[in-house]
């Protein structure tokens, strides 16, 4: 038993799109990761970077301040200038403190050194506003030379220090995150291949799959077109055999048959008249055999012309549908009119007989199935094209839902030998309307004697 197809292909389809989805999801987080850590380590290094130089430019003011202040000899501002620097050491401290927090627990020392640093730097500025106008101007000099510029030089150096190493561990953190991204590549690059190689499988797969179901299926066509071939072929020659055999037994019937039947009739009408008139009971049972052989002849007449009308081999096609048109108005009193333009006398055999069938057929289903009061019959032939037209006020069918029956069927295989055309055009109670066009030429007719031969 053979597995289908749909049941492996979408199996493999789902797995890809799974295994791509995950593969998503799963990169879309690590970037997310990696894109939000590099965020976080370049906003941390720029607030490290900016305390640092608050904190630096806080140890610059100060020593503007303490430069002003050593400069001015009004006494009565030297709470303004204390003020100031109180201002600056607060707020140095909690750069401190806000350092303390952002940096490595291994530069902590650091950090601890800066903040005493710091103190001794604001402590050194203590006694200086208890000094007098004369001591200002004796000990300043000296004072910023000795106590101040060493000690604010070494608090910016570990300031420098401390900025060199968050500058240092941006680095190694930035190198740290490159290796991730590296990483996240190689991801993603591994994820596209296993894609792709999966793809091609699934591809492969369904193609090779493909292939053989076409193969398969190309050669299940093949033989439906030569079963068809064949049974098309069968079915013109069992046509062509039907007609030969009605041809037959209709000439049987017309020239045997009906001979023996007519030169019965003569010997009862001779055996009538030898016999005399004095014998009353003779002559009537002479009369009925009479009267009965002529209902069986015209019975014979009648089955011989059904088969198939002598006169449509010996007259043509136009004499044979006027018989017939005559005859079936006899036998099932309908209005049928017949339209005949064109010469028909030149029609090949093969033309003559499925325009005759045709007509037959179309009025046997009128008297049958249609209910139809009027039919209008049109046959014309025109450059070598013998177009036949049957249309009817019946009641009418759809073609679409309603399947047709042997006698259309029949209809169409016939014209379709002939490389004609078969419509019909009906809908319920708007009438029927046939029209078939049938080349005319000789080589069609030839070609269909060729078909049925082989």
């Amino acid at each position: 038993m053979k597995l289908p197809t749909w049941p492996l292909a979408a199996a493999a389809l789902g797995g890809l799109l799974l295994l791509i989805a995950l593969s998503v999801l799963t990169l879309s987080r690590k970037a997310e990761y990696i894109y939000t850590e590099l965020d976080q380590l370049n906003t941390h290094h720029r607030d490290v970077e900016s305390t640092l130089r608050r904190l630096r430019a806080d140890v610059h003011l100060s020593g503007i301040y303490i430069r002003d202040y050593l400069l001015d000899n009004a006494r009565e501002n030297a709470p303004e200038y204390r003020r100031h620097l109180e201002e600056l050491r607060t707020r140095n401290l909690e750069s401190v403190q806000r350092l303390r927090s952002m940096v490595r627990a291994e530069d902590r020392a650091r950090v601890l050194n800066l903040e005493g640093n710091l103190n001794d730097y604001w402590q050194t500025f203590e006694p200086l506003f208890d000094w007098t106008v004369v001591e200002k101007i004796m000990n300043s000099s000296r004072f910023l030379r000795r106590e101040v510029l060493p000690r604010r030089e070494a608090v910016l150096a570990l300031a420098e220090e401390i900025e060199q190493l968050n500058n240092a561990n941006l680095g190694a953190q930035r190198a740290e995150v490159m290796k991730r991204q590296a990483q996240f590549r190689s991801s993603l690059h591994s994820l596209l291949w296993q894609s792709l190689l999966l793809g091609l499988v699934v591809a492969i797969t369904a193609v090779a799959r493909l292939r053989a179901v076409e193969r398969r299926s190309d050669i299940q066509r093949t033989r439906a077109e030569t079963a068809e071939s064949q049974m098309r072929s069968l079915s013109q020659q069992l046509v062509a055999t039907q007609e030969e055999e009605r041809r037959k037994l209709s000439r049987e019937l017309h020239d045997h048959v009906g001979q023996m039947l007519t030169a019965l009739r003569l010997e009862v009408g001779r055996l009538e008249r030898t016999r005399g008139a004095s014998d009353g009971r003779f002559a009537q049972a002479a009369a009925e055999c009479k009267s009965l052989v002529e209902t069986m002849l015209r019975t014979v007449r009648d089955l011989a012309l059904g088969l198939r009308p002598s006169m449509l081999d010996d007259l043509g096609l136009q004499p044979a549908l006027e018989w017939h048109v005559r005859d079936f108005r006899r036998r099932y009193s309908l209005r049928v009119g017949l339209t005949v333009t064109g010469d028909l006398s030149g029609l090949p055999d093969q033309v003559r007989t499925c325009a005759y069938r045709i007509v037959q057929e179309a009025l046997t289903n009128c008297a049958r199935h249609a209910k139809a009061g009027n039919v209008n019959i049109s046959v014309c032939l025109e450059a070598h094209q013998l177009e036949v037209s049957v249309v009817d006020d019946g009641t009418g069918f759809d073609p679409v839902t309603q399947p047709r029956g042997l006698g259309l069927v029949g209809i169409e295989e016939r014209v379709r030998e002939l490389r004609g055309t078969f419509t019909i055009q009906s809908s319920p109670t708007q009438g029927t309307r046939l029209m078939v066009t049938i080349p005319a030429s000789e080589d069609v007719s030839e070609a269909h004697v060729a078909r049925v031969a082989s």
